[in-house]
């Protein structure tokens, strides 16, 4: 599917590592901000909350921040 060089790794990503490699490789072919997801070249969507849904039908979960790191106003 993607036609880009250099070209994303390997859809079969056995790492989170190299799932997460793969997917910040990949170029966005469609854009819905609103919504909060993009679709990319490789067929993956990525979401606003950092999880991803792979072309082969497998689950990033979201790697959020907890809230006790967050920076606080002062």
């Amino acid at each position: 599917m993607c036609s880009h060089r250099p070209s994303c790794p390997s859809a079969q990503a056995d790492t989170a590592h190299m799932v997460t490699a793969r997917v910040t490789a990949a170029h966005v072919v469609s854009a819905h901000p609103e919504q909060g997801w993009s679709l990319l070249c490789d067929g993956s969507i990525v979401f606003d909350d950092s999880g991803a849904l792979l072309a082969d039908g497998s689950v990033v979960a979201p790697h959020r921040v907890p809230a006790a790191r967050l920076a606080r106003a002062a």
